[in-house]
């Protein structure tokens, strides 16, 4: 289903940088809580490509840490452009939301309320 991916890859985006912006995480942190919903369960061919751009483009930043667990990790923070943009999306992803909820209860000029 091509819709499903496509909004899928969007949510993601805005999904990640929540992540991040609530504290440091580094790829496989995020790979694992995204495991915790089926429609949103991601691979490494997906989640590495992503936060690439997303630093390319400035909206995160990275840097090296030592694990007590094995080799050092590589660690994403959102910057400054990031939270505005997260911040835009939030925004957007809200209203969509309420206007898919307003059509779904009939909440409309039209609509079986009115």
């Amino acid at each position: 289903m091509e819709w499903t991916s496509q909004i899928r890859r969007g949510i993601l985006e805005l999904c990640i940088l929540h992540l991040i912006e609530q504290k440091t995480r580094y790829g496989y942190d995020i790979l694992h809580i995204f495991q915790q919903w089926g429609s949103l369960t991601i691979t490494d061919g997906t989640i590495y490509p992503l936060l690439r751009r997303l630093q390319k483009e400035n909206y995160i930043e990275s840097y090296w840490q030592q694990s007590n667990s094995g080799p050092p990790r590589k660690y994403y923070r959102i910057t400054p452009y990031g939270v505005k943009l997260m911040n835009e999306m939030t925004n957007e992803w809200e209203s969509i939301v309420s206007a898919i909820n307003d059509i779904k209860s009939g909440n409309y000029r039209g609509g079986k309320n009115g």
